[in-house]
């Protein structure tokens, strides 16, 4: 048995990077531009918003969970920013921490909702998906927030690295990840979320407030949307009231693509990283070459299918 659970455990890991590896070789082949430090760091700026997004949905899944609300979230967090900044007249620091705040209150909802009254996760994110849909479109009158102050948009500046253009929000969204992977690989906070997804009863009975827990991550999950917020509004310029549209998708296909397994307990937050990367990458590569976009749909949805398919069969040959 220990020697079948060794034989799964490099593979789940190393399976993610192959497939980076393997796609960035292909598209290497198909178009000079690829590997050019330009068009490496534009993958960079294409993915930082839903990779900061997809941290937050990695905690949720890591503990069994799921959350649909994330991308609407992510986009009613940069119309109050940009609203509160262009027409009340707020300081931007002062912005943007009311952004954040907004989206870190649907993740306490998320929490209480799922964890107070029991409802299942992808009901309450399914609802409160709507709700912020709502508002974001009540709030902005369905109009796009434009004359942003340059402090809303600074993360969406570069600096040069060789012949690469880097974004400021790029590095961020690299920074937290590390912070994840320490908090979930070093700190007894970490193994209590993946104690949780794997057993939440079995972690209940040790004494491990399973409820805190799992508010905590859905709080948590909010406060790295908001950060996405101002992401995205860097990246594009403006407060974008149809923002957020597929987000939360897109998210989610990271996470599974990164090896996060749907059932909880099991994956690696750096992993997700890898997922946006391929998602990124494939967009990218299939533009270069001129391929239609909706058969990079398309393509993306094969993707998810066979990353939990290889879940599904990972989990019955560790068995």
């Amino acid at each position: 048995m220990a020697k079948s659970a060794t034989h799964h455990i490099p593979w789940g890991a190393l399976g993610p990077w192959l497939a980076l590896l393997g796609a960035c070789i292909f598209f290497a082949t198909q178009s000079d531009r690829f590997l050019t430090g330009e068009n490496l760091s534009l993958i960079l700026q294409q993915v930082m918003v839903v990779g900061v997004i997809a941290i937050g949905q990695t905690l949720i899944i890591l503990t069994a969970g799921i959350d649909l609300s994330c991308g609407m979230v992510m986009a009613l967090g940069g119309i109050i920013m940009t609203k509160f900044a262009t027409e009340l007249g707020m300081p931007v620091p002062v912005a943007i921490l009311c952004g954040i705040g907004v989206t870190t209150l649907f993740g306490l909802l998320n929490g209480l909702l799922v964890t107070r009254i029991k409802l299942p996760p992808f009901i309450v994110t399914l609802g409160t998906l709507n709700i912020a849909f709502a508002i974001t479109q009540l709030y902005s009158s369905s109009q796009t927030i434009t004359d942003l102050p340059a402090g809303l948009t600074g993360l969406g500046t570069t600096f040069a690295i060789g012949s690469a253009e880097v974004a400021w929000g790029s590095v961020l969204m690299v920074a937290l990840y590390g912070l994840a992977w320490f908090v979930l690989r070093e700190t007894g906070a970490g193994r209590h979320i993946y104690a949780v997804g794997n057993n939440a009863e079995a972690t209940r009975l040790v004494g491990i407030p399973t409820q805190r827990v799992l508010l905590g991550v859905y709080v948590a999950a909010g406060v790295l949307y908001g950060i996405a917020s101002l992401l995205s509004v860097a990246r594009t310029g403006v407060g974008d009231p149809n923002a957020g549209q597929t987000e939360n998708l897109d998210a989610i296909t990271a996470v599974v693509l990164g090896g996060t397994s749907l059932f909880g307990g099991r994956g690696i937050v750096l992993g997700s990283l890898i997922g946006v990367l391929i998602v990124g990458v494939f967009r990218n590569g299939l533009t270069l070459m001129g391929v239609s976009s909706i058969y990079q749909v398309l393509v993306t949805g094969v993707l998810v299918i066979l990353a939990v398919a290889a879940d599904q069969l990972s989990r019955k040959g560790a068995r």
